[in-house]
């Protein structure tokens, strides 16, 4: 049983885990080379800057991936805990070096398949891992007691544990988690290219996009040069396909005909990568039962109901998960979504600082005080359907 435990590496996920082992009532001590980082994840809740009286029960190590090894051999010198674990995206390469080390059998390699494209420990949130997939690659040296000690870090945490071998780890996420950063990021660099006037005209969608770029570039360099040979794989078999789209887009252009073959081309892309999205399905956050329906009601200002909805995308839900009611007796637009009770502290917050009130969607929605009749008609009071703003993904229905 895991009473106190140590984590070296306050970022984001460092301090995530420290959030929710604190929440869990476990003990646990912060460890970072940066005092500012400690502190800070300190101050949030994760834990307390000091070092242990003795052993404790498990370290997870939240350091890039080529710096798990060295980590590990340090740390284990220092007698800092009796297992360890990791939580870098790359496992075959730490796996390879800490097996050939004396502390392999108390190291079982861990990925926590859950992130933000926010760094730091500011980022963190206690409910960052639930109902998400938590990777553990034990070698053959592998103690059960450090495997045991893993698995129940991350029930802990709330999280699903997934036992995998460190390569074929490694090919995964090359395709569902390094490619896709990297896709984001080459498309995120051409808005460095792009005319005021482009710029103005950016939508969801490219934030949707791009959003991932936003991630720290320095860890993001080490995973993509830890897991190279993966990623090429990927990025080889995406240029097939980039191949494929450029020939007929230059057909296209020259001769147009959207009925020829380079024009069913096209669209046989575009199904296939909306077949691909069908093939995984919601988030686990989505298919969580732990749901709630919530609704806000925002102001019918230009932009409003943007912002609420990158609000919701801070919390893995869509546009096309939403939608907007409306209603006669409301001023402004209703917008009725479902979301995991964990988030529900942080989202009440979030659309406090909007100016909204966070209502809960199982219950009749608030009615505004009516006129009196004397001096008034009252279909002056009633919002027309035409009002309701038309977002590309939101539906729309009459109260």
């Amino acid at each position: 049983m895991i009473r106190t435990l140590a984590v070296v590496g306050t970022g984001l996920i460092g301090t995530s885990v420290g959030l929710a082992m604190s929440r869990r009532g476990v003990t646990v001590h912060l460890v970072d080379r940066d005092p500012s980082a400690a502190r800070t994840a300190a101050a949030l809740g994760a834990g307390v800057v000091d070092s242990p009286a003795g052993p404790v029960d498990l370290a997870v190590l939240a350091v890039p991936p080529r710096a798990v090894a060295g980590v590990l051999a340090e740390q284990h010198a220092r007698g800092l805990a009796r297992a360890y674990t990791d939580v870098a995206s790359v496992k075959a390469l730490p796996v390879r070096r800490a097996a050939d080390g004396i502390a392999a059998a108390c190291y079982v390699g861990g990925h926590p398949m859950a992130g933000r494209e926010r760094s730091g420990p500011l980022a963190a949130r206690a409910d960052l891992f639930e109902g998400r997939p938590w990777v553990l690659t034990p070698s053959p040296r592998t103690s059960q007691t450090a495997l045991n000690q893993a698995l129940e870090l991350v029930a802990l945490c709330g999280a699903t544990p997934r036992v995998m071998d460190g390569e074929a780890h490694d090919r995964a996420v090359a395709l569902t988690s390094h490619t896709p950063h990297l896709m984001a990021s080459l498309l995120a660099a051409r808005l460095l290219h792009a005319t005021p006037d482009a710029l103005r005209l950016a939508g969801q969608g490219l934030r949707d996009t791009a959003r991932i770029a936003g991630g720290d570039p320095g860890l993001w360099a080490d995973i993509l040069c830890s897991n190279a040979a993966p990623v090429v794989q990927v990025l080889r078999e995406v240029e097939k396909d980039l191949t494929e789209l450029l020939t007929a887009l230059e057909h296209l252009a020259q001769h147009g005909e959207p009925q020829s073959a380079a024009g069913r081309r096209v669209g046989e892309l575009l199904e296939r990568g909306a077949t691909g999205l069908r093939a995984i399905g919601p988030s686990p956050a989505h298919r969580s039962a732990a749901r709630r329906p919530f609704r806000v009601t925002v102001g019918e200002r230009p932009g409003e109901l943007t912002r609420l909805l990158d609000v919701l995308a801070e919390h893995d839900m869509a546009a096309h998960e939403v939608t907007t009611v409306d209603t006669p007796e409301q001023d402004g637009v209703t917008v009725e979504f479902t979301a995991p009770a964990g988030v529900l502290t942080e989202l009440r917050r979030r659309t406090a600082e909007q100016g909204w009130r966070l209502e809960d969607g199982s219950s009749p929605p608030r009615r505004r005080p009516q006129p009196s009749r004397t001096g008034h008609r009252w279909d002056e009071e009633i919002v027309p359907a035409g009002r309701v703003a038309s977002l590309p993904g939101v539906r729309t229905r009459m109260s």
